[in-house]
């Protein structure tokens, strides 16, 4: 998500720190985007010059392949591992992970914040992908539009397909 901050074009309308809330965002919870996604549809104040990009969103804006196939190598590990990952140690079937997964989601408060995550995210990654389409590479522009509603697959098609040659 911090390509998406120091890239977004609308993120001039946010006067905080840009790498104080993506901080918040990913290691606490996406409920912190909702007063960026709001402030970002005010309109642009003319009495500010834009904000010049930090030194950790130049990092990840030109390392963002690299977190993208970063990002998709885990998501595919995580996933294969919850599926099979210990099978051979009585760990249960892929219906008895299943299982377990419905009754966790439905017992623990901690489950109930991870699902308020994934339903902000399902959310946010399209707005902010749709909104930064000229970011992305002019030939791969079109797959990144449909891919954007898939989550993290879209992320993912977003930050392989960043142009990172290209300043705002």
């Amino acid at each position: 998500m911090p390509q998406f901050f120091t890239r977004d074009r609308k993120r001039d309308r946010y006067k905080g720190s840009l790498d104080v809330l993506w901080g918040l965002q990913m290691f606490l919870t996406n409920t912190f985007l909702i007063p960026y996604m709001a402030i970002r549809l005010n309109e642009a104040d003319s009495d500010y010059p834009p904000s010049e990009r930090s030194q950790l969103g130049s990092v990840m804006t030109n390392g963002a392949p690299i977190v993208g196939l970063i990002g998709g190598a885990m998501c595919l590990i995580s996933r294969l591992w919850a599926l099979f990952g210990r099978m051979d140690g009585n760990f249960g079937s892929i219906r008895g992970r299943w299982n377990f997964l419905i009754s966790y989601l439905g017992s623990e408060r901690l489950a109930y914040a991870f699902i308020w995550d994934i339903c902000f995210y399902i959310i946010f990654q399209p707005w902010l992908i749709g909104d930064n389409l000229q970011n992305v590479q002019k030939s791969k522009a079109d797959i990144v539009n449909y891919l954007r509603f898939v989550p993290m697959v879209g992320l993912i098609a977003y930050l392989l397909c960043l142009n990172v040659d290209d300043e705002l």
